[in-house]
């Protein structure tokens, strides 16, 4: 989706600000069934945004997620304390009624490389 009008991530120093990442089959256009899949490859989206940006997942500070069924909110867990080695960033899990493409989810971020 090349043509829309934002950035999949910004680095401003060490600062890496992470836009909304769904979770679409990239093959199909289409959110996938379950919601362990669905989750799984939004995360995968953010992952790769913040190993281009030279980070890993622990060097997120701060997640958002946005949930159109709170009821998937243990399924959303089980996956997503998957990706990381260290601890958790902190985050929100908001409530939304519709967002892009019928996904059920939606993941922003903010990592922060430690200075060397």
């Amino acid at each position: 989706m090349a043509d829309l009008p934002f950035s999949d991530a910004v680095l401003v120093g060490n600062t890496l600000y992470l836009s909304g990442y769904i979770g679409v089959d990239e093959h199909t256009n289409k959110v996938p069934k379950t919601t362990e899949e669905e989750t799984r490859l939004a995360m995968d989206g953010l992952k790769q945004a913040v190993e281009a940006a030279g980070m890993t997942m622990d060097d997120l500070v701060k997640i958002d997620v946005l949930c159109t069924d709170f009821a998937a909110f243990q399924k959303f867990n089980s996956v997503y304390r998957t990706y990381f080695k260290h601890g958790f960033p902190a985050r929100t899990f908001t409530g939304s009624t519709q967002l892009f493409m019928g996904a059920h989810f939606e993941i922003t971020g903010v990592a922060i490389k430690a200075g060397k």
